[in-house]
C-alpha cells in the first residue's frame, strides 16, 4: 500500500495517503464521469465499480486503502440515486482473491487470512467476474445502488 503497510493512521505520510486516494477513489470517479457522460447520451447503461471488503469495515494499518474503498461504495450509491432509472450503478465487494496482488501476503499471513474466511479459501477471479457479468446484464434490470459481497462470508460476522 504505497509504502504505508504496517503503519497506524497517524503514521501515514500525506503523500502515501494521497496516492492511495488518487488511484482507488479518484480513478474510479474519473472512469465513472466518462462512462456516465456516454450513458446519458445513449439513454441507458450499467456501471459496476470494484470496491473491497475494506469498503464495508475497517482494517488495521490500512487507513488510506479503507477510506478509498468506502469512498467507492459511497460514489456508487450516490450515482445510482442521481441517474436512476436509466443508468444502473452497483459495485462488487471482493474479499481475499487469488491474484498476484495477494500472493506475497499469503506467504507471510496465509493461515491467518484463510482462518478469517468462513469458506476457508480465497475467491477465484472468476467468482468476482460472474457477479460483474450478472450486474451488467439485463437480468439485474432492477438492481442499482448496491454493494455485492463476493467474500466467502468474510463480512457476514
Amino acid at each position: 500500500m504505497v509504502g504505508q503497510a504496517g503503519k497506524r493512521t497517524g503514521e501515514w505520510s500525506e503523500e502515501g495517503f494521497d496516492k492511495v486516494i488518487q488511484i482507488n477513489l479518484k480513478g474510479v470517479w474519473l472512469c465513472m464521469r466518462a462512462e456516465l457522460q456516454q450513458m446519458v447520451r445513449q439513454g441507458h447503461g450499467s456501471i459496476v465499480n470494484t470496491a473491497s471488503v475494506a469498503g464495508l469495515t475497517g482494517f488495521r494499518y490500512s487507513s488510506g486503502y479503507v477510506a478509498s474503498k468506502h469512498g467507492v461504495v459511497g460514489l456508487t450509491k450516490t450515482a445510482a440515486l442521481e441517474y436512476a432509472p436509466e443508468i444502473r450503478v452497483n459495485c462488487v465487494v471482493p474479499g481475499h482473491t487469488d491474484t498476484d496482488f495477494i500472493r506475497d501476503t499469503m506467504t507471510r499471513r496465509g493461515p491467518e487470512i484463510l482462518a478469517s474466511v468462513p469458506f476457508g479459501e480465497l475467491a477465484k477471479p472468476d467468482d468476482i467476474a460472474e457477479m460483474v457479468c450478472w450486474l451488467s446484464s439485463d437480468r439485474a434490470r432492477y438492481v442499482s445502488g448496491a454493494a455485492f459481497n463476493v467474500d466467502g462470508a468474510l463480512t457476514a460476522g
